[in-house]
């Protein structure tokens, strides 16, 4: 199934991840999903464990292999769910939404919706944002501390590591004007 909110280098990855999948263990998806129906853990954590020790599966694989036989609680299941869980105070969603529309207008951007944040890509990532207490919202982007006075170093947020600095954004008023550069210049480096 082709997923309309990957990347072409996401697709591709996901290619490869079930080709090594096969190769290396012998075993397809389908088999793998079967095994993972086995499994006397109910939590995701513990089912990601079960396999490492019971088989020797690593996180991606496993995750992507209980994702098959559970239903998927990824990021890729279901977009407008995530996007509606995640950005449920009206203050942050206007500013998600002011975010979305912005980086959206940049060519062949692809949002893609976490449990923790958004995202924006067009090769990579390049831009991410989560909802933060007090009807706010942190912004992620692929542009050095330097680019921006505004802009300070990414924490410890879970979003890719090409996203090297970061803000937090008080208001939907602050998108625009030199956010929509920081963001174009992100885009390019994509």
């Amino acid at each position: 199934m082709e997923e309309p909110n990957l990347t072409p280098r996401q697709r591709k990855w996901f290619d490869s991840v079930r080709a090594g999948l096969e190769r290396d263990t012998g075993k397809n998806l389908a088999q793998w999903a079967a095994i993972a129906r086995t499994c006397p853990e109910t939590g995701h954590r513990a089912r990601l464990k079960w396999f490492k020790d019971t088989h020797g599966l690593m996180q991606n694989r496993a995750s992507w292999v209980l994702g098959e036989a559970f239903g998927s609680g990824s990021a890729w299941s279901d977009p407008a769910a995530l996007t509606d869980a995640l950005w449920t105070d009206p203050a942050s969603r206007a500013i998600y939404e002011a975010l979305d529309g912005r980086a959206r207008a940049l060519p062949d951007v692809i949002r893609s919706a976490r449990k923790g944040y958004t995202a924006w890509s067009r090769n990579v990532q390049f831009a991410a944002a989560r909802p933060v207490k007090g009807g706010r919202a942190r912004l992620g982007l692929a542009v050095p501390t330097t680019a921006d006075p505004s802009l300070e170093a990414r924490g410890r947020e879970s979003w890719s590591e090409r996203l090297t600095s970061s803000l937090t954004l008080n208001s939907p008023a602050v998108v625009g004007g030199n956010l929509d550069a920081l963001l174009r210049s992100a885009w390019e480096q994509a």
